[in-house]
């Protein structure tokens, strides 16, 4: 794993009217690993994956990708960026009257020259990827939830990223698929050398996916280390976390 660093937030500041999201977050994370940034509900965490993909300006600081601060940049000079980016939406956000195969193909016909049986190729690849090959006629209403995250992440792969940010990505699956997307998400990185960014509260599945974890709270990252200082932290706001007693925000 490089300790060069792919992404940067330097100083990050958010407010929306009067609530203070972001009050100073300075966070540096490595080419290839994969990090989580842990937190309660409303600290913060989906906004911070929506300032490093330039969805969300923040109000003052540095969000700096493969040595660009992204900030200024408008929507026209942000493809660049984004092209680098795969993303797993919480829900995994698939448009319900496209066939699997045509929601991993959509960003591919918006966003590259594929000719159609480039794109037919890679959805193919994409579906043998996160194990489910053959599904590319079924309908988003034909999938079980742990399905639709697996397609969710097969469309995020098939631009080739080299940043997967992850939104929530075991939320409302069961134990069986909660391990499977855990498995595609250390599978991403050690075949791909892809650089995963998860957000999450699930603390167990944090442990298991993380070379590095991050702790979001009170608008600032107040702790960085690997999942064995987070067990050993003698941060109490963490240590409440971590063992269930803080509550979320």
């Amino acid at each position: 794993m490089s300790e060069e660093f792919i992404i940067e937030l330097r100083d990050v500041h958010k407010s929306f009217n009067s609530k203070r999201v972001h009050t100073g977050v300075t966070l540096s994370i490595r080419m290839g690993e994969n990090i989580t940034i842990l937190g309660g509900s409303g600290t913060g965490k989906s906004v911070l994956l929506k300032e490093i993909t330039g969805l969300i300006k923040p109000d003052k600081g540095e969000v700096i990708v493969e040595g660009e601060d992204i900030v200024p940049m408008d929507e026209s000079e942000l493809i660049h960026v984004r092209r680098k980016m795969g993303m797993l939406f919480q829900g995994a956000a698939l448009f319900d009257s496209l066939t699997v195969s045509e929601n991993i193909a959509y960003p591919l016909r918006e966003h590259s020259n594929h000719t159609e049986d480039e794109i037919k190729e890679i959805v193919s690849k994409t579906l043998e990827l996160v194990g489910l090959p053959g599904v590319e006629d079924k309908l988003p209403s034909d999938l079980s939830g742990g399905m639709k995250k697996r397609v969710g992440l097969a469309r995020a792969m098939s631009s080739e990223p080299r940043i997967l940010l992850y939104d929530e990505p075991t939320t409302g699956l069961d134990p069986p698929n909660i391990s499977r997307i855990n498995n595609l998400i250390k599978d991403m990185q050690k075949k791909f050398g892809i650089t995963g960014v998860v957000i999450t509260h699930d603390v167990k599945s944090a442990f298991e996916v993380s070379d590095r974890i991050a702790f979001l709270y009170q608008g600032k990252i107040v702790f960085v280390g690997t999942v064995e200082d987070v067990k050993n932290t003698d941060i109490e706001a963490l240590s409440d976390f971590i063992n269930g007693r803080l509550e979320d925000d």
